[in-house]
């Protein structure tokens, strides 16, 4: 199942056409796309027995909008890739580095990204969305609480994350159109190894990030387990697992963002975001 939010509306995309659930569904199901996770075993059920036909439009690109755009909490782990942290000159961590991003944040696949300085990084990543309220999971059930995976930007303003000590990652990661998401929530069963899969990153054409989670220090199943130790996960959680190497502030010369760039972030099997950096006003 692929669900999109296409303007504010969610829906299945079923062949590239979009199945509106509240309209297809004879009104079972809401169209606000934060609904499906109230009832995801029950929209998952519905879902696999649509079919593309001329019963929907389009989906167009122009018009989706982040999958999950108002999730109660973000997790996000830093230096969850080898490469990532030796680039960055840090020892592997012994334990997930959590921080968060603020929901705010969140925006659709192909929005523009306001840049807040001459210093601010790109980073790809696999978001993982909770789907059913995990507290003490096991890594070993961890996947059964996991409604889907989709693709994620960690944009990040190093100026502001690393303004002080301790830094501010919060903050430096969580400035508007700071977080694009997108195209589309996909769930498990659409993959043959969710934990290996491909991801990329262009900036300007340029090929900055190339890996698979598979290469992930602690795998999804462990951060679950990790997190809901202590903290209850809820239905459209989000979890940003990592960046793996190819950043720009660890590069010689350093490399940032410039207004006119397009960052392009891809995964095998869900899409790609496509996102133009603008000077903020």
């Amino acid at each position: 199942m692929r669900l999109v939010n296409q303007a504010g509306r969610l829906g299945v995309d079923v062949a590239g056409r979009f199945i509106d659930l509240e309209l297809h569904s004879g009104k079972r199901f809401s169209s606000d796309p934060m609904s499906a996770f109230a009832d995801w075993d029950a929209i998952r059920a519905w879902a696999s027995k649509q079919s593309a036909g001329e019963v929907g439009p389009r989906v167009e690109p122009a018009k989706l909008g982040s999958p999950v755009p108002r999730p109660t909490q973000v997790f996000a782990i830093g230096l969850n890739y080898k490469d990532h942290a030796e680039e960055a000159n840090l020892p592997i961590p012994d334990a997930p580095m959590v921080f968060t991003k603020f929901p705010t944040c969140l925006v659709g696949p192909n929005a523009e990204v306001p840049l807040t300085s001459n210093r601010v990084d790109w980073e790809v990543e696999q978001v993982v969305v909770i789907g059913r309220q995990a507290l003490r999971v096991p890594a070993v059930k961890a996947w059964d609480f996991v409604a889907g995976v989709t693709v994620g930007q960690d944009i990040s303003d190093r100026r502001l994350q690393f303004s002080g000590k301790p830094p501010q990652f919060s903050l430096g990661k969580s400035a508007t159109a700071f977080g694009p998401m997108g195209p589309a929530l996909v769930s498990l069963d659409e993959f043959s190894a969710p934990d290996a899969l491909e991801l990329r990153c262009w900036v300007a054409g340029e090929l900055m990030q190339e890996s698979t989670t598979a290469n992930l220090i602690f795998s999804v199943p462990e951060l679950i387990e990790y997190i809901s130790k202590d903290c209850a996960l809820m239905p459209g959680d989000l979890i940003f697992t990592g960046t793996p190497g190819g950043v720009g502030s660890v590069r010689n010369p350093r490399r940032y963002l410039v207004p006119g760039e397009t960052i392009e972030s891809e995964i095998e099997g869900i899409g790609r975001l496509s996102n133009r950096c603008v000077a903020r006003d």
